[in-house]
């Protein structure tokens, strides 16, 4: 070959077009969504699990006022009313020569934000309480002591109220129990 010959022109290799962007979007948005889906559901069980945790301290604590009402009633001195009329009657139960503590604090209502207690009144004294929550509950098994509480509507059903006493009550009120959020 000569220096001065041309050669033909080579042909240019052709060059691809980057592959189409959209589906690793396409891939992008699909984790979104699943992440977003497992996020709801994981919501979901944590909301339940809540829920069951909050039931279970609610009967804890209406077994707690149960036994307090029950002491309140069993250790009325002859001539005093058997029921609190309040509360705080039965941290400081002052009927006595020396006071007696039924109750070691009031405790709040787990189920209900305000922590505040539905009260069951018998003659303007309490005879038992619940809760002012009214999501139905998650709990359909009880010990004995609850099983009044299986086939509620809502966990506002779920009165704690003690059991009557073994012999004839004479100082219990005898009006109908009223029950006042």
């Amino acid at each position: 070959m000569s220096s001065g010959s041309r050669q033909p022109p080579q042909p240019r290799p052709q060059v691809q077009p980057p592959p189409a962007r959209g589906v690793a979007y396409l891939l992008v948005l699909f984790a979104v969504a699943a992440l977003g889906l497992t996020a709801a559901g994981t919501g979901q069980v944590w909301q339940t699990v809540a829920q069951r945790e909050r039931e279970t301290e609610l009967l804890f604590v209406g077994e707690q006022f149960r036994q307090a009402l029950a002491a309140y009633r069993d250790r009325s001195p002859e001539g005093t009313p058997s029921a609190p009329a309040s509360l705080d009657d039965l941290l400081e139960d002052r009927r006595q020569p020396v006071p007696l503590r039924h109750l070691r604090r009031v405790w709040r209502d787990p189920m209900n934000p305000q922590g505040e207690w539905g009260l069951v009144r018998a003659g303007g004294r309490i005879v038992g309480i619940h809760s002012l929550h009214d999501a139905p509950p998650l709990r359909t098994r009880f010990e004995p002591r609850d099983a009044a509480f299986a086939g509620a509507a809502s966990v506002m059903q779920w009165v704690f109220v003690p059991p009557p006493r073994a012999a004839a009550d004479p100082v219990s009120p005898t009006a109908a129990p009223e029950v006042t959020p």
